[in-house]
């Protein structure tokens, strides 16, 4: 099994790719890749898309790699295997993102991503760090997980 995180140079890889290797070690899943190459996604099990930054400048990024984004749509859309996209990563799958200028999405999720105006002011977005957790329904997707973690 082969996981492949997409770089193309939209942010730090590093924490992402050290916890997709801890992921790996422990249930046995496989290589875990860092790679800007194409041929590699083709190979792909597990595709991860990153993106730390503008909606704008990440597709950008994404599309100046030549094939990149065409070889992760043919795996994913296609053949169907699983996918992750993290942050702008995420963002990239709608239709549209209105963030700083109109930006065609890839259009796997219908919808667009926009600013958040929070009611209150003082509320910072995006919220950033680390918060306790607190578990009101249980889930089989939080396995493991209790009140109190942090996350």
């Amino acid at each position: 099994m082969l996981t492949v995180l997409i770089d193309y140079e939209s942010g730090n890889l590093h924490s992402a790719e050290k916890a997709f290797q801890r992921m790996a070690g422990e249930v046995d899943a496989g290589e875990v890749i860092v790679t800007s190459s194409p041929d590699d996604v083709l190979r792909a099990d597990r595709i991860v898309l990153p993106g730390d930054g503008a909606f704008p400048a990440c597709k950008k990024a994404l599309f100046d790699h030549s094939g990149l984004f065409e070889a992760t749509r043919e795996m994913v859309i296609d053949k169907g295997r699983p996918f992750l996209g993290i942050c702008v990563g995420m963002q990239m799958m709608a239709s549209w993102g209105r963030e700083y200028e109109d930006t065609e999405g890839f259009d796997w999720i219908g919808g667009e991503i926009v600013k958040i105006e929070p009611s209150d002011p003082a509320l910072k977005v995006p919220h950033m760090g680390w918060n306790d957790l607190v578990i009101d329904n249980p889930h089989p997707a939080l396995a493991g997980v209790t009140t109190g973690d942090h996350a």
